[in-house]
């Protein structure tokens, strides 16, 4: 293929595949978090077809785009230069352009200034459109074995050793899963912070180099792995920390009507006795009599 067709298509393979056309919108697209491979076709034929890409660092995507043979054109849009940027791309999208936005590696907007440029987009009227594929903090979650019903992504912690203490007793008494983004560097001494804040006794598994060659998933308590890493030489490569729910302790009655009537209040009857049950170990349907029995008591509304 010759001319703009050729410019408009990607390779799988040995087969160029033309790329077909994009209405105007902000496309983000999740990029491999490390195996090339894991790109998704529909990623492929966004990028290829997009007016713009739109990268972190447009060497680290070129390396991508080259490997499916995508030739694009490529805009640095980053944390640094995001307030130069934005309006350009922002402007683009006006005149009727499309824009597909992807970070060095997963999912954009997790842990980068995207957002900004999303909210802007939708503050004029601008469709986005999320293309998913790869995303490190759901890759190491599932393969951590820790509860994943529910959980929360809380980034980088502060790199300063107080602070980074007060932001882990901000989260010690959430009921999820927690999901950190950490330095190599870094690593041992957050491991011992969170032993401090949260205990040395919760479940916790390190992901690192996830879909790389040396990929490293290791589970244990977080007092043994803040063990193993102090007494390891510095990792390499990409590191995601996830740690475990605190066990709840709710084996008084009290406890439990407390926490009963501070479910109710937020979701219906039923689902606040299952919430419950997961919780304390307690019998739904035990737990679901007794809500409804507070509820007769203070007056309330029964059933859901």
């Amino acid at each position: 293929m010759t001319g703009e067709l050729a410019k408009r298509s990607y390779v799988i393979g040995q087969t160029e595949l033309a790329a077909r056309p994009l209405g105007p919108a902000l496309y983000l697209v999740a990029t491999p978090i490390g195996n090339l491979a894991d790109i998704t076709l529909r990623a492929l034929e966004t990028l290829a077809a997009a007016d713009i890409v739109a990268c972190e660092d447009t060497r680290v995507s070129r390396v991508l785009l080259d490997r499916y043979g995508i030739r694009r054109r490529t805009t640095a849009y980053h944390e640094h230069n995001a307030g130069e940027a934005g309006p350009k791309l922002i402007a683009a999208l006006e005149a009727g352009q499309s824009v597909a936005l992807i970070s060095d590696a997963g999912t954009p907007l997790i842990s980068d200034p995207g957002y900004r440029l999303v909210g802007e987009a939708l503050d004029r009227g601008i469709r986005v459109v999320p293309i998913p594929g790869p995303s490190a903090p759901l890759a190491a979650l599932t393969a951590s074995g820790l509860p994943s019903d529910a959980f929360l992504f809380a980034g980088f912690l502060p790199v300063k050793s107080g602070q980074r203490l007060t932001r882990l007793e901000a989260l010690k008494s959430v009921p999820a899963t927690l999901i950190f983004f950490e330095s190599p560097r870094r690593l041992a001494e957050t491991l011992l912070a969170m032993v401090e804040v949260l205990g040395g006794a919760r479940k916790a598994a390190i992901g690192r180099e996830l879909t790389k060659t040396f990929e490293e998933m290791r589970t244990g308590t977080l007092q043994s792995l803040a063990d193993h890493y102090a007494a390891a030489d510095t990792p390499k490569g990409e590191i995601v920390i996830c740690v475990g729910p605190a066990e709840t302790k709710a084996d008084e009655p009290e406890d439990i009507d407390r926490l009963l009537m501070s479910l109710a209040a937020e979701m219906p009857a039923s689902k606040a006795a299952a919430e419950a049950a997961k919780m304390t170990g307690g019998q739904k349907q035990a737990l679901y009599r007794r809500l409804l029995e507070l509820r007769d008591v203070g007056g309330g509304e029964g059933g859901d």
